[in-house]
């Protein structure tokens, strides 16, 4: 592949984490626009629309049917805990804290794959782990640094989106683990996003929540927040192609920063440095998570 293809490939690449980055702080203003529930399925089912015709629908036979049930399940579950613990924050603030205890992903796929494989691991992978957590803790906890006085405070004023957002890192790191398995060169995410959609239409029609208002900067948030989700996705697809993946995979595990630094911007909300001292942990131990466990040989890496 000519050298300039490959840095083309990487720029959509680039691009899709920064969209990415972005998406966390605009699903929350969807939410705050049209309800948490309802702000998510509509931005859902914008995005499956758009993820139709970036991505398109494969053949469901192209996958077992193991896979599309677990699997399925575990994105939707994983989907809608994500939007939920956003758009039930008490706060902005406490949004974007709850953005970064779902970063825990990236450290627990990897134990997770090395727990589910026969290879002895690097005594490193466990102290990498202990560090995204700690970085976590030290986030939540406020502006004073890690205590777990305070952190047990600030959990308890809104339990459940703590809750979610974690359960959420659980749920991701085994569907990841499972996509990986599934060794397909295909991917099922557009008929993901669909029941992810309706499964949150169900919830709607079943929840106390409001009647959907709509306005000009509703929708503006809507169309930017979809056009954000289904674009990462579908740059991401193209860079894997043909992206220079060991740059990708690394710069993807800095993600936290991006993110916390756009939500700040987007949401208007000025972290304090204790908070970045928490980001940066997260980012570090995460890193430190893939490095030790990576493999060697060039031709073995992979999305």
């Amino acid at each position: 592949m000519k050298a300039s293809s490959q840095i083309r490939f990487t720029i959509y690449g680039c691009l899709a984490i920064l969209f990415w980055s972005c998406l966390l702080a605009s699903t929350r203003l969807v939410t705050e626009s049209f309800g948490p529930i309802g702000g998510s399925a509509l931005l859902y089912s914008l995005s499956s629309l758009f993820l139709l015709c970036v991505v398109g629908i494969p053949k469901l036979s192209y996958f077992s049917t193991r896979y599309l049930l677990m699997g399925g399940a575990l994105f939707v579950c994983y989907e809608i805990f994500l939007a939920l613990s956003l758009g039930y924050s008490n706060s902005r603030a406490q949004a974007i804290e709850v953005s970064i205890v779902n970063y825990l992903w990236p450290a627990l796929t990897v134990l997770f794959a090395v727990l589910g494989s026969n290879k002895k691991p690097n005594w490193l992978l466990y102290p990498a782990i202990t560090l995204a957590f700690i970085g976590v803790a030290w986030t939540v906890s406020g502006d004073n640094g890690l205590s777990l006085k305070q952190l047990s405070a600030n959990i308890g004023t809104n339990p459940l989106v703590y809750l979610m957002a974690f359960s959420g890192a659980i749920i991701w790191a085994c569907y990841c683990n499972l996509t990986k398995r599934q060794q397909s060169k295909h991917n099922a995410i557009t008929v993901f996003f669909i029941a992810t959609a309706l499964s949150l239409w169900v919830k709607y029609a079943a929840s106390d929540e409001p009647a959907i208002s709509f306005s000009w900067q509703g929708l503006s948030y809507l169309a930017s927040a979809a056009f954000l989700m289904a674009g990462g996705y579908g740059l991401w697809n193209i860079a894997i192609v043909g992206g220079n993946m060991v740059f990708l995979a690394t710069l993807s595990y800095f993600t936290p920063i991006f993110s916390a630094l756009f939500s700040s911007i987007l949401l208007g909300v000025a972290l304090s440095q204790s908070f970045w001292q928490g980001v940066a942990m997260v980012t570090l131990g995460s890193l430190l998570c893939w490095w030790v466990t990576r493999e060697r040989s060039p031709k073995n890496m992979h999305n």
